[in-house]
């Protein structure tokens, strides 16, 4: 794997250039504030952006450890917290924002930070509540940003947690999806988020059967470790451009599963309730919503497919019958083109769906440009996610 660090390239003055074209459009009589020419002014802005060098190259062991590209700094002060909500479009009422403030957890597996949202208005009965796990050099501020789920907490009520990796456990941020001791309940990472979700949950009186867990990427796979360690915390599971369930169980073996390779956890298969297969197996059935780009090459799109697969394994055998499928295409309001694929169970409910976002990278699809990581090309992914997330009935996980 290449990683996207430079130390000799010059920096460019992109704030400088950025401002030459808009006063060069703006001369011109066009308005790049809104409309056609706002879409154009973004798209050379996020291009100028890219084209950013790096001042420095990171050590040895930071290399070692990057399971993702790098992304870049979110502030975290008033500027921040302004940038988590779109501007409102004409004649919208735009939500009150709520607070936003950062805590820490302990227990016998270390200590992580995490930011917790609380919207705004009476919280009268129990909140539904969603964890998001960032990805890889990404931070709660970031993530935010670029989700937006706090504004979409604001307009629905509910209230999101944003665990933060620590430099000292990984020096790029990376969840450690990839190591043993991080993929199993009661021990690692996976309890230190099931601790802050306890916490959160507790202090905020969060519906517990209304608790979901979603992330982008390393934060994606650890997602997906949660649902299968914790399926009682979580009622269902969002996967963005991540990976399935024990498919690592080092840093080599991570980076060949990126790139579509199968090596797995050492003693998966013979898990009580795993099947025999040459991939790994999820044995916990939890309803999980998958997005993956099919132009990823940072993780690929075959990842997304085997998390749906397992899942639908789990939901399959737990239901005792096969799934019904059902599947669609159509093209998102930013121009994305996308296929779209359910699998329900008896009584109609989604219990598996996946989305195969034709064209796109390694990013979170609808996302916000204040945030890193993001495709404003859509079809948007936190609010398909939130979607699928609160249609779920209540009474059972699959």
């Amino acid at each position: 794997m290449k990683f996207p660090f430079s130390t000799a390239t010059p920096a460019l003055d992109v704030n400088a250039i950025q401002a030459t074209i808009e006063r060069a459009l703006a001369s011109a009589g066009l308005n790049t504030s809104t409309g056609p020419m706002h879409d154009v002014t973004e798209t050379i802005r996020r291009a100028l952006g890219a084209g950013r060098a790096h001042p420095t190259g990171p050590s040895a062991a930071d290399r070692e450890s990057v399971i993702d590209v790098a992304a870049r700094e979110v502030p975290a002060a008033e500027d921040a917290d302004r940038a988590l909500l779109r501007e409102p479009a004409f004649g919208e009422v735009q939500p009150r924002q709520g607070s936003f403030e950062a805590h820490q957890f302990s227990n016998a597996a270390g200590s992580r930070a995490y930011k917790l949202y609380v919207p705004a208005g009476p919280g009268d009965a129990p909140r539904a509540m969603i964890v998001m796990l960032h990805g890889c050099t990404q931070s709660a501020d970031d993530f935010a940003a670029g989700t937006q789920m706090n504004r979409l907490a604001d307009q629905h009520g509910f209230l999101v947690v944003y665990p933060e990796q620590a430099a000292q456990a990984n020096a790029t941020k990376c969840w450690n999806w990839f190591k043993p001791q991080d993929q199993g309940r009661g021990a690692g990472e996976p309890s230190l988020i099931a601790g802050i979700v306890a916490e959160v949950a507790r202090e905020q009186g969060a519906d517990p059967g209304r608790i979901f867990v979603a992330g982008l990427s390393a934060g994606a796979a650890m997602a997906v470790v949660m649902g299968e360690t914790y399926p009682e915390l979580f009622a269902g599971v969002g996967a963005h451009s991540g990976l399935p369930y024990g498919s690592a169980h080092d840093i080599a073996s991570a980076l060949a599963a990126m790139k579509g390779g199968r090596s797995g956890m050492p003693g998966l298969k013979a898990a009580p309730g795993a099947a025999a297969t040459s991939g790994p197996q999820a044995r916990r059935a939890v309803p999980v919503i998958v997005f993956h780009g099919d132009r990823d090459h940072t993780v690929q799109q075959s990842n997304g497919a085997l998390i749906a697969q397992q899942a639908q394994q789990a939901c399959s055998a737990q239901a005792g019958g096969t799934l019904r499928e059902t599947t669609q295409t159509g093209i998102a309001a930013g121009g994305r083109r996308f296929t779209r694929t359910v699998h329900a169970d008896a009584d109609g409910h989604a219990r598996v769906e996946s989305w195969t976002l034709h064209g796109a990278g390694h990013a979170w699809s609808g996302g916000h440009a204040s945030g890193s990581y993001t495709d404003a090309c859509g079809p948007d992914a936190s609010a398909e996610m939130l979607r699928f997330f609160l249609a779920l009935p209540r009474s059972a996980r699959c």
